[in-house]
């Protein structure tokens, strides 16, 4: 196993208890702010050290209560890009790159140049952190770390200090690094699309814990916890009761739905992607087709946004889809169908 993590820390107000495992793939940490996201990532590197538990990097234990086993983070050999990158401000981007290299200069010299050529920094590296982009800034930290020889890579919510018209290029940067890397990668954000463009598994952290960890397709398409349901994006979430083997109350939508596979006894909540609607022409009163009572109408660049509600109920939810399906419908009332292999059946979490 490339990386195994078992490790609880505690502190006053929070506490961390975080198994995971990861075998030469990406691997995402999903999860809101303050859930245990970055200081796992810590915990990997030996910057906080865990209260008890194991940690294991190509197979060298590198952390071990019980048998007092804690490298210092130098000995790991962690590629870790902060939020901030960390560059060192007082170094130019190519002596930044240098500093981890422990070579004979004439060595150091053309791996440095090397590897600045192929993030294309060449313009650059005689510039400061300070003079430079935010995305040079992401692609020396991602260069100085590479030329280390990590044994596993550490990304930390890598776009979130960059400007909007600049993720979508830098993702691309990465995306390509994570491909060349022969290692496991853990990939830190809160962001669901991020996560599914770049990773393989998804770990969905919740109040210090991994709530649940499988590939990104089954993650996304089959949730089974509130938390996971939401940190993918579910905009349509109903506190539920199961009323027979293949069915339930979206209690409050004030619907009975039908669905493909049997309800758990545990269900609490039901949930419906916003874009798993569709239009139809049945008349209500047949299999998951109900009335919807329109109430607004929102345009987006390319999508159309139907905010409604069930009868006479209160709940609003969303049904997205695009304008060139939607141009003809109009603000007026219509009817929707569900299919029940769209419907998420929901533990609590």
């Amino acid at each position: 196993m490339a990386l195994y993590v078992d490790v609880e820390k505690t502190f006053p107000d929070f506490r961390l208890s975080v198994q995971l495992e990861g075998e030469d793939e990406v691997v995402a940490l999903l999860g809101s702010s303050g859930c245990g996201k970055s200081l796992t990532l810590k915990c990997i590197a030996g910057i906080e050290k865990p209260d008890i538990g194991r940690i294991v990097i190509n197979g060298e234990v590198v952390f071990d209560s019980k048998e007092r086993v804690n490298l210092p983070p130098q000995k790991r050999r962690v590629g870790y890009l902060f939020q901030n990158y960390a560059l060192f401000p007082t170094m130019t981007v190519w002596n930044n790159i240098a500093s981890v290299i422990k070579k004979p200069k004439s060595e150091k010299h053309n791996i440095v140049d090397d590897i600045i050529k192929k993030f294309g920094l060449e313009g650059v590296k005689k510039l400061y952190p300070r003079q430079i982009s935010g995305g040079q800034q992401q692609r020396a930290a991602l260069a100085r770390i590479l030329v280390s020889q990590p044994k596993i890579l550490m990304l930390d919510e890598p776009f979130s200090a960059l400007d909007t018209h600049l993720k979508w290029r830098m993702e691309q940067e990465v995306a390509a690094v994570l491909t060349e890397f022969d290692g496991t990668t853990v990939f830190v954000s809160h962001n669901r699309d991020e996560v599914y463009r770049l990773c393989d598994r998804i770990a969905v952290m919740h109040e210090g814990k991994v709530e649940t960890i499988g590939a990104k397709t089954e993650i996304f398409e089959m949730p089974k916890t509130l938390t996971v349901a939401m940190m993918t994006g579910c905009k349509n979430i109903s506190q539920a009761e199961k009323s027979g083997e293949y069915s339930v109350v979206a209690t409050d939508w004030g619907i009975e739905l039908k669905t493909e596979h049997p309800v758990p006894n545990t269900v609490k909540y039901v949930g419906v992607r916003a874009h798993h609607f569709k239009r139809t022409y049945e008349l209500e009163g047949g299999e998951n087709v109900f009335t919807c009572r329109i109430h607004k109408v929102i345009d987006e660049p390319f999508e159309r946004v139907f905010v409604f509600s069930f009868g006479e109920s209160m709940a609003k939810l969303q049904f997205e889809v695009s304008k060139d399906i939607s141009a003809q419908w109009g603000d007026e009332d219509f009817t929707i169908y569900i299919s029940p292999d769209k419907i998420n059946c929901l533990e609590g979490g």
